[in-house]
């Protein structure tokens, strides 16, 4: 897909014109290499969660020690221990947090544990770091944000689609004026868990797990980087509808695992689509897909000068830049000049988890604010648990509480 999206972009930019501006015009600015952080400044490391915890690269930070790792499960303990190379482990999350040689902990444990196990750590004099989502309700928001407003600590939510290289490019150019207004988004999250239900929805002993059944707008982060991520807007309202896909491969017959007393959610859902409203006035149209075969998440940002088209690798869609003053890029900007070189290698999500590793530790380095600190983590999962009550209710607009320290 890439390569069909430079192909585009570059003959568009061959259409435009030729010459040395043209050339220059087809090769995006990169950032700025890598400047290192204060050589004595080591941030030590707890690592929670065997399964995704044990896929990010913290080892391989300049300024990061792997302290020690947990798992309840002993064989996840070991891998995790493997990964990071590292010979301590311990078997909960409650007895590791009680090392005093730990500075932060990363949380990538089941997503309905996130806020508790956060607070727990945060309450433990620790900073934390966190997979997605922050939270699963308004209650938990709002008890997670007073927790790090009291500890004064650093919390951080390591959702990939932030740093996705598209994400981060629509960034970049918003920031710089290149859109004008966005006025619109269409932005989308689609995973098959249907046809996966074996590897997803069960555990080794065939117990269920926090996937089965779960409802799809509790996972919108993947999607609000694209949006709250790029623009900074924050939604206000939402309108939502929700539906049950047909049974597809290996549903447990008779049962497919929505509906009131069919999970752990009561959840009718594997289907979400969003509507909503920003503090700017602006709409943001989203959906959420459990079911079929459609898989990734992509964004399509609507600005008065450009208009922004991530590839979609269900249809063939190339990434392209549309406007007058649009870049004629033939390629996207090259992030891992940004990087700590050791750290220049290929991860998950796009890539993405070597930027969510590193932007933490130079955030405790440098004594700062996390770029997806409690306020933004909040502003992007927050719609979700309303947009999931609007489709209970059958599409009801909603209001859209804020937890932003703006207000």
């Amino acid at each position: 897909m890439r390569k069909a999206g430079a192909a585009a972009l570059a003959a568009e930019a061959m259409r435009s014109g030729t010459g040395e501006a043209s050339a220059k015009e087809s090769e995006p600015p990169d950032p700025r290499p890598y400047a290192p952080l204060d050589p004595g400044k080591k941030i030590r490391v707890g690592i929670v969660g065997g399964g995704f915890g044990a896929a990010f690269q913290w080892h391989l930070h300049p300024n990061c020690i792997v302290r020690a790792v947990s798992d309840l499960i002993g064989q996840r303990r070991d891998r995790l221990m493997k990964a990071y190379r590292c010979e301590r482990s311990y078997e909960s999350l409650e007895k590791l947090i009680l090392d005093k040689k730990i500075d932060a902990v990363a949380v990538c444990t089941g997503a309905p544990d996130h806020a508790r196990h956060c607070i727990e750590v945060l309450k433990a004099g620790k900073h934390v770091w966190c997979c997605v989502p922050a939270c699963h309700t308004l209650e938990e928001a709002q008890a997670l944000k007073e927790m790090k407003e009291r500890t004064g600590l650093k919390y951080m939510m390591a959702e990939t689609s932030y740093y996705h290289a598209y994400a981060m490019a629509a960034r970049d150019l918003y920031r710089q004026g290149a859109f004008g207004k966005i006025f619109y988004s269409e932005v989308e999250y689609s995973h098959p868990l249907v046809h996966e239900l074996s590897r997803w929805w069960y555990d080794a002993d065939g117990k269920p797990t926090w996937r089965n059944g779960y409802p799809p707008a509790f996972y919108p982060t993947h999607w609000t980087a694209y949006s709250t991520g790029v623009t900074g807007e924050r939604v206000v309202a939402v309108s939502a509808l929700g539906l049950c896909a047909p049974k597809i491969d290996r549903v447990p017959p008779g049962n497919n695992g929505y509906g009131v007393g069919r999970n752990p959610y009561d959840n009718p859902f594997n289907v979400t689509v969003m509507l909503f409203k920003t503090d700017r006035g602006h709409i943001v149209r989203s959906k959420v897909v459990f079911a079929g075969t459609n898989a990734g998440e992509r964004a399509d940002l609507y600005g008065t000068k450009m208009s922004f088209y991530t590839p979609r690798a269900t249809s063939g869609q190339p990434f392209r830049m549309h406007g007058a003053g649009a870049p004629k890029w033939t390629r996207l900007p090259d992030y891992s000049r940004g990087l700590p070189e050791p750290m220049r290698v290929g991860s998950g999500h796009g890539g993405s988890h070597t930027h969510l590793t590193h932007e933490f530790i130079a955030a405790l380095v440098a004594d700062r604010e996390p770029a997806i600190d409690v306020y933004e983590a909040l502003a992007m999962g927050v719609p979700g648990i309303v947009a999931h009550q609007s489709a209970l209710k059958g599409g009801e607009q909603m209001a859209v509480p804020s937890f932003d320290c703006r207000g």
